[in-house]
């Protein structure tokens, strides 16, 4: 078990045909950080869908000859995925198209609902049949079932949300409209911007605005609808205010581009204000402050401008592969691929080495490794956020306590049983400086969730095993 990104949602809707696929290319490049098994497009040309989905990187799935098939379109939603529930199969690529009695739909989702369970079982009760193990279908059939009586899909869309729980961002197009809409949580992040030629874009974030060119106009509120059509956007604000606001701080860790802002607060600041509080928190007699790349870097520079320790760079990333977690097999060898230790750096140093988090310790432990065979006198880990002790259900890949060492063993213990000389987590009191607020959710290290825990908390809650068959 480790860390997973979340999956990233993209969509577009233009006054004239335009090369629609390729907006979405652009903006899933830029989305890639928060998926790496899969992505899709679907593109709407006055009201007939081209869609090519399949596992692997963007620039795997959508070669030139895939890109030369689609055609332009005004409309197109896309998504990039790591599957927090479900499998990683084809049938669970993203978006999810349906041909419905009221027309056609496609949705791209990010998150986790807590009700899917009992969703799914009471739509299979009542005679659908599921091809996919993702929530993404539970959600998809919900608003279909809603859409016969509905009077639009944005008042299904709406609907919906009354009876789903837990984290999304959806991007959902009709022939001829494109919906996004946040959950009345906040927990995942939404925005949405415009072109000097009059595109709008929905985003997870705003990188993928800058990357298409567009504007950044603001974050979807939470519970907000929107619905962008030929009169323009009409905003829907039926389920805002439900819920109190809690936006996964997660985001701010790990999840999120440094570059993105994510409700008002940039990723960057956060993350070099968490490695401010760690050198005022967890202090330590060190001669160079280290960063992991990448999510540890910003956290790093945070440590050394607080603490007045030297920051360095004393590990190189291989630019050239994924986040170790996405790829399956041995996670040692993974770790010793992607990263190297600059000997001439950290030879002979007593080093604070920053990291994002420690969910089973492999990989700490491998790290701590490399820095020690490159001649690292002293190593103090430093993590910029605090331990996880509970399991996630809204989009984390943490399912259960099994695998979680800060479950079972001290901070002391962690230290040795990673080889280190130190070890200090980001006190968990501390988290709303790098919000901003206090609007967050922070579940997976106090155990406060915000909804109903799920019945069946289990990644893999929806695959048939073959001993069932």
């Amino acid at each position: 078990m480790s860390i997973r990104e979340e999956c990233g949602v993209f969509g577009l809707m233009a006054p004239e045909p335009v090369d629609a696929a390729a907006i979405c290319h652009h903006g899933l490049y830029a989305l890639q950080h928060r998926g790496q098994e899969s992505c899709g497009i679907v593109v709407n040309d006055d009201g007939v869908f081209a869609s090519h989905k399949d596992l692997g990187l963007v620039s795997e799935v959508f070669t030139k000859e895939v890109m030369a098939k689609f055609p332009r379109g005004t409309m197109a939603v896309a998504h990039t995925r790591y599957g927090t529930t479900g499998a990683t199969n084809r049938n669970n690529c993203q978006p999810i198209e349906v041909n419905h009695q009221k027309g056609r739909m496609a949705i791209a989702h990010n998150g986790n609902l807590s009700n899917a369970a009992e969703l799914r079982s009471e739509l299979e009760l009542s005679g659908a049949i599921f091809h996919t193990s993702s929530d993404t279908e539970t959600i998809a059939y919900i608003v279909t079932k809603e859409r016969l009586t509905a009077p639009s899909i944005e008042e299904a869309v709406s609907r919906a949300m009354n009876v789903i729980d837990g984290a999304y961002s959806l991007v959902l197009m009709s022939p001829q409209k494109l919906i996004c809409a946040r959950d009345p949580y906040g927990f995942r992040p939404l925005c949405y911007g415009k072109t000097d030629d009059g595109i709008y874009i929905v985003a997870s974030e705003d990188c993928a605005l800058k990357a298409v060119g567009a504007r950044f106009i603001r974050d979807v509120d939470p519970g907000e609808i929107l619905i962008f059509g030929r009169e323009g956007v009409v905003s829907r604000r039926e389920h805002c205010g439900e819920r109190e606001k809690r936006l996964c701080v997660f985001e701010y860790i790990y999840f999120a581009r440094p570059d993105s802002v994510i409700d008002g607060r940039s990723v960057h600041a956060a993350r070099v204000e968490a490695g401010r509080v760690l050198a005022r928190t967890r202090p330590a007699e060190a001669d160079i402050v280290v960063g992991v790349p990448d999510s540890g870097l910003d956290a790093a520079i945070g440590f050394s401008r607080e603490s007045g320790v030297p920051y360095g760079i004393g590990l190189i990333k291989n630019k050239y592969i994924g986040r170790t977690f996405i790829a399956p097999g041995d996670r040692a060898d993974q770790v010793r691929i992607k990263l190297s230790a600059i000997e001439d750096v950290v030879r002979g140093k007593r080093i604070v080495l920053i990291d994002d988090s420690i969910v089973r310790g492999t990989t700490s432990g491998r790290i701590v490794s490399l820095l020690r065979e490159a001649g690292a006198k002293e190593i103090h880990m430093r993590i910029s956020a605090p331990p996880f002790l509970f399991p996630c259900f809204y989009g984390t890949d943490i399912d259960s306590q099994d695998n979680l060492i800060a479950c079972r063993h001290t901070v002391d213990e962690i230290a040795r049983m990673i080889g280190a000389d130190s070890l200090g987590y980001l006190p968990a009191e501390e988290l709303c400086k790098l919000a901003g607020c206090h609007d967050y959710c922070a579940a997976c290290f106090d155990g406060n969730y915000p909804t109903r825990i799920p019945s069946d908390p289990r990644k893999d809650r929806f695959e048939r095993k073959l001993s069932e068959l």
